[in-house]
């Protein structure tokens, strides 16, 4: 049965990301297996990491620090990727597709936090009403 999580859409587009990351980084280098493919598996799954640690954390603000976090990993990812394109690791093609796909992501989880911003804004407005009206 999956969690709240495993269908929170942010979560689900970052661990398939993480997932293609990992099949490519099998063929890179092996001189390359102890910095670039080590960095970029540690960012990739730092992205889905961080979004699973926000989603039980209980203040909006620890959530959207989680949220946060995991924008820098993807970015960190994406920029590794497109650098790896042009280190001749994998193809440029290659690089430009699953960067564009961390671009999306990006979105995505810039989007949830917009909702979660939205919704503690709707949460302390009401906070507020039902004080004026008590």
């Amino acid at each position: 049965m999956a969690t709240g999580l495993e269908n929170l859409k942010v979560y689900q587009i970052a661990e398939e990301l993480e997932l293609k990351v990992f099949e490519l980084l099998k063929i890179y280098p092996n001189e390359e297996k102890f910095l670039t493919v080590d960095q970029i598996k540690r960012s990739s799954s730092s992205v889905s990491n961080n979004i699973a640690e926000g989603y039980n954390r209980y203040s909006f603000k620890e959530k959207i620090r989680s949220l946060v976090i995991a924008k820098g990993e993807a970015e960190e990812t994406k920029m590794n990727l497109l650098k790896s394109g042009k280190k001749g690791f994998i193809t440029n093609k290659e690089a430009k597709e699953l960067a564009d796909k961390y671009t999306e992501l990006l979105k995505a989880i810039s989007g949830y936090i917009r909702f979660l911003k939205d919704l503690e804004n709707q949460k302390l407005s009401n906070l507020q009403t039902n004080n004026l009206v008590n």
